[in-house]
């Protein structure tokens, strides 16, 4: 039996967050990126999570961890 989906998610990502998305769906043969971001989605609510502190913004949540402005949070304030 097909579950309903009638929610729309739009997620907006980074270019290298794109390439990801998609070398994970080819390396496990999936047919659409909906259907990797579903499997992601199951994988990671079936791991373990951090839980966010208050303040934390939409945009300190990356897959490669950086910020609105492209930087990592590994750089220190000289872009290095």
């Amino acid at each position: 039996m097909k579950e309903l989906r009638a929610e729309r998610l739009q997620v907006m990502l980074s270019l290298e967050e794109l390439a990801a998305l998609d070398d994970f769906r080819f390396k496990h043969r999936m047919p659409t990126r909906a259907a990797a971001v579903r499997e992601l989605l199951k994988l990671g609510l079936a791991g373990i999570g951090t839980d966010a502190a208050a303040g934390v913004k939409s945009s300190d949540y990356g897959v490669f961890n950086r910020g609105p402005e492209g930087h990592t949070q590994m750089e220190d304030a000289d872009g290095k």
